[in-house]
């Protein structure tokens, strides 16, 4: 029988995805350093890896990303660890990019912890 999440654990990871896209959350040193893990890594929409550290190097920008996240869902792998996809809408430089996103988060004593993150463009 597959896990489901509480609706605490589905609220409190629909509020730490969205944060990772609203720019005065994502910019927030303190903010990043909590709910990045030190073995955190990216696969980025441009294809790219991105280790934990130049996640948190990434200067401040504006960010217009469609919240709330459309399609959001959220299964648990196990009773600590969920699996977090979505799609994404951001506007850069006045165009559109599309992808699905995928997120694995841990929870641990002081709450979830992003462990990996990917983006997979595609065209609509």
């Amino acid at each position: 029988m597959p896990l489901e999440p509480t609706e605490d654990d589905r609220r409190a990871l629909t509020r730490l995805e969205e944060a990772m896209w609203r720019e005065e959350s994502r910019f927030d040193p303190a903010f990043m350093e909590r709910h990045l893990a030190p073995d955190f890594f990216e696969f980025g929409r441009s294809g790219r890896t991105y280790t934990r550290a130049q996640s948190l190097a990434v200067p401040r920008q504006p960010t217009d990303a469609v919240l709330p996240l459309p399609n959001l869902c959220i299964r648990l792998l196990d009773a600590d660890t969920a699996h977090v996809t979505y799609f994404s809408a951001v506007t850069c430089d006045g165009v559109v990019e599309h992808a699905r996103r995928s997120s694995i988060w841990s929870r641990t004593p002081q709450g979830w912890l992003l462990r990996f993150h990917q983006g997979t463009p595609y065209e609509r």
